[in-house]
């Protein structure tokens, strides 16, 4: 069991009708209409979502490990993302490519910066052995 020490935020959602419905936060800052992966519409999907959320909190994580190390983060540095919803023998599940492109950093150097990311990323954490994830750099 994990320790916590001080809950650091609190996200509130409210979602109706599913891959076809809408999801709203209590704090009126996300509103949006959600559409089923593939198909036409003006929704966006969950895996989508989760590539966004993910990616993002990657960068934070690659920020930190930059500053652990006095290395200047670069402005351009970014994370592409691609989340895979798939069916196989045991149902649905995810997989997720992330392209992590930190210019002006040695490649040696990305890499421990991406490695250490990766450990301390919360998402990564909550998908560690529960997905297959292939880090590179692009």
């Amino acid at each position: 069991m994990i320790s916590i020490e001080k809950v650091l935020y609190t996200s509130h959602t409210y979602t109706t009708g599913g891959r076809e419905g809408t999801g709203r936060s209590h704090d009126g800052r996300l509103d949006l209409k959600l559409s089923p992966p593939g198909t036409p519409g003006n929704g966006t999907n969950p895996e989508q979502l989760f590539a966004v959320c993910w990616s993002a909190c990657f960068l934070g994580a690659l920020r930190h490990a930059c500053n652990a190390r006095k290395i200047s983060f670069p402005a351009t540095a970014a994370v592409d993302a691609q989340v895979d919803l798939v069916h196989g023998e045991q149902g649905f599940f995810l997989q997720a490519r992330l392209a992590v492109s930190l210019p002006d950093i040695e490649l040696d150097i990305a890499q421990q910066l991406i490695a250490a990311a990766h450990q301390n990323c919360p998402y990564s954490k909550a998908t560690r052995t529960n997905i297959d994830v292939s880090l590179t750099i692009a």
